[in-house]
């Protein structure tokens, strides 16, 4: 954000007259000749160096509370429920399903609903997925793309509109940005007056996000002018950050100048001031500018901080443990399974060690929370604590991963690694199953629920892991949380949500205008100079 008294062409008049006057006696000690000589000058030059970057910043940042909150389309459902699998309805195991057609290896497996009828949605090799209907093991032609659809007009309750595309993403976009973290998904457009795309995660049965024509424009907006993707475009990552950075540092410093002017000079303005419409700007460019400087350096500094972090690549997506699992080893049919049938939500399987276990979601009730269980494939018999044994197996990958840099190796064979050159983990200290977000671990996760693994090292690094889909959802340490509450606290301004949204951003847009408002008088001051 732009430093509230960062144009200091307003102290021009006053600074000529202060170079061509003798240092009054009384001046404060510390400020030396060539600063009080100069310090208009300078504020003048920094506040016109960084006048564009400002008011593309302050006004997209304006916009953020209506993208996000104030003008944010609504749809009527942004969530499926879980509820319980109806049994009764399952005629063939997977085991049927895998005889059938010929199956002989794969990733994974859960039952989904289309319709009425239940189907085995299983991912293969190439991590595909395909659609057997467990009741007469027929194999659903374009499955994938088809349940897209569903839960897609599900979400919307339209089931008129017709569909302009479904396609396949499997690379964020200016549309599906990164901060949405759930790849791959569907982006399922319908022909519909506001032209609505809708991303769908079939993996898990989840809303990706939803855009419309209007939302389209505020990405673009937000996009462009405030993250400066464009730069990222026509050069590279590492460019953009620094030049942001860059002209951030700048800005703080003429916020500081701004200051530092009205603290030692605040006599000299008032006298030098005309009372004409100069004049009338210039006091209120200081008036302004002093009343909103705080608020300047509270934005540059937590966006200065915050885009620095970008030099470290977020690269979560890249740890996921999802192993090919062999048809033969998974003996027990997974409709013999011991469990309580009336609270299974869904199921599927996952390799711990060199075992195979059904991986069971029990959906809560007034008595009972939500959980996981953990079943062998080859017995039934429940794993004690399996969600723990599981999420801290995955855990030593990922940390392990982190130490090659070398994120794939985690996802298919590191046991030579771990057996030969392995450095310790660190000791494990807490597992909590989290099905909510929080402060540490808020909604721009994404994923729940997540099993949080706490580990005694100096930065207190935590991994916060998704057991249904062994991805990383988070990795957090001390840096990262620092960053995060800085970013919260000065940039987004959540130390008010006690008010509530709307008083929040509206504070916040409110402080946001102040900078712009002071940026432009004096832009206006400059421009009437010259």
């Amino acid at each position: 954000m732009k430093p509230a008294s960062s144009n200091p062409v307003s102290f021009q008049q006053t600074a000529t007259e202060e170079q061509n006057q003798p240092i009054a006696e009384g001046t404060v000690s510390g400020i030396s000749r060539s600063l009080k000589q100069n310090i208009y000058r300078w504020h003048r030059i920094i506040g016109i160096i960084t006048i564009i970057p400002v008011i593309c910043w302050t006004v997209s940042g304006c916009m953020h509370p209506f993208m996000a909150h104030w003008f944010k389309p609504a749809i009527p459902h942004e969530f499926v429920v879980p509820t319980p699998l109806t049994k009764e309805k399952i005629t063939l195991s997977l085991q049927d399903v895998l005889t059938k057609h010929g199956i002989r290896s794969f990733r994974n497996f859960r039952i989904v609903m289309i319709g009425d009828v239940p189907y085995y949605q299983i991912k293969n090799e190439l991590y595909d997925m395909e659609y057997y209907s467990a009741v007469d093991g027929n194999r659903l032609a374009d499955g994938d793309a088809h349940y897209a659809e569903r839960l897609a007009r599900y979400f919307l309750e339209d089931s008129i509109s017709s569909v302009a595309s479904i396609e396949k993403i499997t690379e964020f976009t200016s549309e599906y940005r990164y901060v949405n973290r759930l790849l791959p998904v569907w982006k399922v457009s319908f022909n519909r007056s506001d032209n609505m795309d809708v991303y769908i995660d079939t993996e898990q049965t989840r809303l990706g996000t939803f855009n419309n024509n209007q939302r389209k424009a505020f990405l673009w907006i937000f996009g462009t002018f405030h993250n400066w993707e464009w730069l990222g475009y026509i050069s590279n990552e590492w460019l953009r950050i620094t030049i942001m950075i860059m002209l951030l540092t700048v800005i703080i410093a003429s916020a500081l100048s701004g200051i530092l002017i009205y603290g030692f000079f605040w006599k000299r303005f008032k006298s030098a001031t005309p009372n004409d419409s100069t004049g009338y700007i210039r006091r209120n460019h200081r008036k302004i500018g002093i009343a909103v400087s705080l608020v300047t350096l509270t934005f540059a500094v937590s966006g200065a901080y915050h885009v620095s972090m970008k030099y470290s690549p977020d690269d979560r997506q890249e740890y996921v443990h999802q192993p090919v699992l062999l048809s033969r080893n998974v003996t027990l049919s997974n409709l013999a399974l011991p469990l309580a049938w009336d609270r299974v939500a869904n199921m599927s399987l996952v390799k711990i060690g060199k075992d195979i276990f059904y991986q069971v979601f029990y959906t809560h009730t007034e008595e009972t929370p939500s959980e996981i269980v953990y079943a062998s494939t080859a017995t039934g018999e429940l794993l004690a604590d399996g969600n723990i044994v599981y999420t801290k197996q995955l855990a030593k990958r990922f940390f392990l991963a982190s130490l090659t840099r070398n994120p794939p190796a985690c996802c298919e064979a590191m046991e030579s690694y771990q057996e030969i050159t392995a450095p310790p983990m660190p000791a494990f200290q807490q597992a909590t199953f989290q099905t909510a977000f929080d402060r540490e671990y808020g909604f721009v996760n994404k994923r729940l629920p997540v099993v949080k693994l706490a580990y005694n090292t100096p930065q207190h690094l935590t991994y916060y892991i998704e057991p249904a889909t062994g991805r990383l959802a988070a990795r957090m340490e001390d840096a990262d949380r620092n960053e995060g509450y800085t970013f919260a606290v000065f940039h987004k301004y959540l130390f008010m949500d006690w008010a509530g949204k709307n008083i929040r951003d509206g504070v916040m847009l409110i402080s946001a205008l102040g900078v712009l408002t002071a940026s432009v008088l004096g832009l206006i001051l400059f421009l009437r100079r010259r």
